[in-house]
């Protein structure tokens, strides 16, 4: 029957991240445990993040959903018929169409299961974060007129990933999960 005044004091603990098959002294160390701290990804298990493993076109822009605080879909996107209602994806990657992060392919298919390339991972971020680069990149298999042009060029001069060479972006090639959060974390911690 009396006034009863309650106070909570919330302190950030320090989170322990450790998976078997991420070594400390991998390039990949920080990205992971920031993804994790963060709640872009967990591990494979609880002891493994499977770092070489491919990651998905529905695995990368879920992350990118997830990192960007995972917004409530507005509801306006025409979500491709291979995303399941209800899946691990779905609201991801409406939000991703909403906002322009993708399109999806001309076949109206977003191909969720197929492992996101470089060109394509650049491209998802560059369109949810980035600002129009300065540079023009000097890749040789980057041509002006590609979809991901801007984005590599944007990406390189961000700090985000450099080429696979000197000369070369490769950006037919898959990502990694470990490829993937670091993509991430160098664009978020820049």
């Amino acid at each position: 029957a009396a006034n009863v005044t309650v106070t909570a004091a919330f302190s950030k603990t320090q989170t322990t991240v450790s998976f078997a098959d991420v070594s400390s002294d991998s390039y990949c160390a920080d990205a992971v445990k920031w993804a994790v701290e963060n709640g872009v990804t967990n591990g494979t298990t609880a002891t493994t993040f499977s770092p070489n493993a491919a990651c998905t076109r529905g695995q990368i822009v879920t992350f990118l959903w997830r990192a960007a605080g995972s917004p409530a879909p507005k509801g306006t996107a025409k979500v491709p018929a291979d995303v399941l209602p209800g899946s691990y994806c779905y609201d991801a990657v409406a939000w991703a169409i909403e906002n322009g992060v993708t399109n999806g392919f001309a076949d109206g298919s977003f191909d969720v299961n197929s492992t996101c390339t470089r060109g394509q991972s650049v491209t998802f971020l560059y369109r949810a974060m980035g600002t129009a680069p300065t540079t023009v990149n000097g890749f040789t298999d980057v041509a002006a007129g590609d979809f991901y042009a801007e984005a590599v060029a944007w990406a390189v001069e961000n700090g985000v990933t450099n080429g696979t060479t000197d000369s070369t972006f490769s950006p037919s090639n898959g990502c990694t999960r470990a490829q993937i959060v670091t993509f991430l974390f160098r664009t978020y911690n820049q």
